[in-house]
């Protein structure tokens, strides 16, 4: 892609998605992720009923009369996009692939967290790590993820989300919010990791998905490719039969996916790639408000 086209796609993205956040997500995205702590405010007179543990020492000492702390909850946060860029993200047969899709959630979510004054970073993996972006404030850190996200060109082809969650976890070391792109159709056993992050982080695993993926269209012969090992497979569409035991084996696949997320008690939502990705995100927000 040339500079003037990114530019071009990037400032569409960003104008798309501020008006999002701005005008459907305002105060959603705040009550939905919350602070991990609290922080020191200010001392004031300690009031009859006030909890003495609170009691500021030092001040009553100095002053000659009781005085508390008062705390706030620290709402700066920090905010990990962790987004899987293998091949089979290029997939997709509607209004855009999966990687499209994922570019605009990620979008609104970024400039949702920098509306908010949190950090953002990202990482973005294949079966190997394709870049990281370390954690930073600001629109133009924002415009700079989202330009690598659009224009990035991964060396591996194959889905490995061990690979993503373990580089998340040896680089961030602070609590934050992550959120976990992928179609989570990995070979691999990714369930240690994942709860290992999930019992660290708040994990929040979105989805990617195309419709033709779950359910065959009946149009005859047909070449299917996996677009990560290359392997070719000819599939007669036109028998009931076919088509009924690829939807059982998609929706196995979806059950086992939902059942570990909910055992790791990780929040997700599923994102079709002509679906509307704005109510999806905003039911998530919600749920967890």
């Amino acid at each position: 892609m040339d500079s003037q086209e990114l530019f071009r796609r990037v400032r569409h993205i960003e104008i798309k998605t501020k008006a999002l956040t701005q005008n459907i997500f305002a105060g959603e995205y705040h009550s939905a992720f919350k602070g991990h702590g609290m922080s020191f405010a200010e001392v004031r007179e300690y009031i009859a009923g006030d909890d003495v543990r609170d009691i500021d020492w030092n001040v009553t000492a100095r002053t000659g009369r009781p005085h508390i702390k008062l705390y706030e909850e620290e709402r700066e946060l920090t905010v990990m996009l962790l987004i899987d860029v293998s091949a089979s993200q290029q997939f997709g047969t509607r209004r855009q692939t999966q990687q499209d899709t994922a570019i605009e959630a990620a979008a609104t979510l970024a400039f949702s967290a920098l509306q908010n004054n949190d950090k953002i970073g990202a990482i973005y993996f294949s079966d190997r790590i394709e870049k990281f972006i370390p954690p930073k404030k600001g629109r133009k850190h924002v415009l700079y993820i989202l330009r690598e996200m659009l224009d990035i060109t991964p060396t591996g082809t194959d889905t490995d989300l061990n690979v993503g969650l373990e580089y998340f976890l040896r680089t961030t070391k602070r609590s934050s919010i992550a959120f976990l792109f992928s179609d989570f159709l990995d070979k691999h056993d990714y369930s240690k990791n994942l709860n290992i992050a999930a019992k660290k982080h708040d994990l929040v695993a979105v989805q990617l998905s195309d419709p033709f993926a779950q359910q065959l269209p009946d149009v005859g012969l047909l070449t299917l490719r996996d677009a990560e090992t290359g392997t070719t497979q000819l599939v007669d569409t036109s028998s009931p039969r076919v088509r009924s035991a690829h939807s059982a084996w998609w929706h196995q696949k979806l059950q086992g996916i939902d059942q570990l997320l909910q055992k790791c008690g990780i929040d997700h939502t599923l994102l079709y790639t002509d679906g509307d990705t704005t109510q999806a995100l905003l039911r998530l927000f919600k749920h967890r408000s």
